[in-house]
């Protein structure tokens, strides 16, 4: 019989949530409320044990203390505001313990500004919501690599947030080939303008990328 991966079940979303509210709340007492924050992070687990899985994907960091930071990761983050004003953060840790971390910062202009909202107004984006949970099949061994992508809109009256997922796992099936899973096949259509226009503002703002201190990123918390 199959199993669900618990990390994402609505609990322990919206204890990720609840964290995020509050380090998004606190940014917005000094520089306003961020009318959008994205962010992608993966993560290399490389964990080889199946005994965690018996507990669901929380089993892995239980007393880790539940984010990726302590695993080789990547994370890209971007907060824009009512204004036009934006901010770019990169972190990169393929060694633990040596994150490089890069900033970028700028304005968009009147009409970038619009394209994005056009973007976030779309219908079934506003009703996004985030997917149920992928099927953990039963011979898995091990998770290989986690990627999520974590959104929240400022819709006025209420923030709008949601999370995708996706997960390389090794099984004991004797192809020797990873097995992969991603929640996102419903949304996929109604995610890839906004992945489309992330993608082009990292690409726009690669060359001005200056070494930073880490402020706006945050880690990916899996347990």
């Amino acid at each position: 019989m199959a199993k669900s991966f618990s990390f994402i079940g609505s609990v322990k979303i919206a204890a990720f949530l609840g964290l995020t509210i509050s380090a998004h709340l606190a940014a917005s007492q000094t520089e306003g409320t961020p009318l959008l924050r994205l962010q992608h992070s993966t993560a290399a687990l490389a964990i080889d044990s199946a005994a965690p899985h018996a507990r669901g994907l929380s089993g892995i960091t239980t007393g880790n203390p539940g984010d990726v930071w302590r695993y080789p990761n990547s994370v890209s983050c971007l907060l824009v505001y009512g204004d036009g004003r934006y901010v770019y953060e990169k972190r990169d840790e393929p060694t633990l313990g040596k994150p490089r971390v890069k900033l970028a910062e700028g304005s968009f202009s009147a009409e970038e500004l619009e394209e994005m909202k056009a973007i976030l107004d779309d219908s079934a984006l506003r009703t996004m919501q985030s997917p149920p949970p992928p099927t953990l099949p039963n011979d898995v061994r091990a998770v290989s690599e986690i990627e999520t992508l974590n959104a929240q809109i400022d819709r006025g009256v209420s923030l709008q947030e949601f999370m995708t997922v996706r997960e390389r796992l090794k099984t004991s099936g004797g192809s020797g080939m990873d097995t992969s899973l991603d929640n996102t096949t419903q949304s996929k259509k109604i995610l890839a303008p906004l992945l489309k226009w992330f993608k082009d503002v990292e690409k726009k703002n690669k060359p001005g990328l200056k070494d930073a201190k880490p402020q706006y990123c945050q880690a990916m918390n899996i347990g």
